[in-house]
């Protein structure tokens, strides 16, 4: 592993020169990192990750390996992406036009996903294009995301179902009032609107 301005990039690692890569940050094997892509400081990319051009990963972010983000999404500081995730960005999927020629890049329009602050992706988890996952929500593993999640918002499923809401420290909220929540584990008391 090479260390370079306080950055650790594991040789195998394919990191475009007009990427950014903020210090502290380890990246490991068989790593691909595009072009205009930012990653923030204290950030760890799992062997395999593939981050497309124009993503924006932010500070102390944890993607696990496989992991895959396309273009133009944008991961706020501290989103955990478990092993395998997939946040896509084609609505309409195909190889080819109608005629049979190869599309190209004028032949689509990408759709961003957007991640908030804490929050986490579990292993094997997809979310299709456009969707926003607000700050701290919590997305079980295998989960399909297709639609936006609330903050603290606790989604599993395929289709994937809003069935709760959790804290901060990662435990499920308990209703105390229609909007009041509390965390059983850390006390912490979070108001929320449905």
């Amino acid at each position: 592993m090479k260390e370079f301005l306080n950055v650790r990039i594991h040789p195998t690692a394919d990191i475009s020169g007009d990427a950014h890569i903020g210090q502290g940050t380890i990246i490991w094997h068989n790593v691909q990192v595009r072009e205009n892509a930012t990653i923030g400081r204290d950030c760890i990319l799992g062997k395999g990750v593939y981050v497309d051009f124009d993503v924006v990963v932010g500070d102390n972010c944890k993607l696990q390996n496989g992991v895959s983000v396309y273009h133009p999404a944008v991961l706020e500081d501290g989103v955990f992406l478990g092993p395998g995730v997939i946040l896509t960005n084609d609505y309409y999927p195909r190889a080819v036009n109608p005629d049979l020629s190869l599309k190209s890049a004028d032949d689509w329009a990408a759709s961003s996903s957007h991640v908030g602050t804490g929050a986490s992706v579990g292993a094997g988890s997809t979310v299709l294009p456009g969707v926003n996952i607000g700050s701290w929500a919590m997305i079980g593993a295998g989960t399909v995301v297709t639609h936006d999640v609330p903050m603290y918002g606790l989604m599993y499923g395929n289709p994937g179902r809003l069935i709760g809401y959790v804290c901060p420290c990662g435990h499920k909220l308990v209703r105390e009032t229609t909007r009041l929540h509390r965390c059983p584990t850390c006390q912490r008391e979070l108001l929320i609107e449905d």
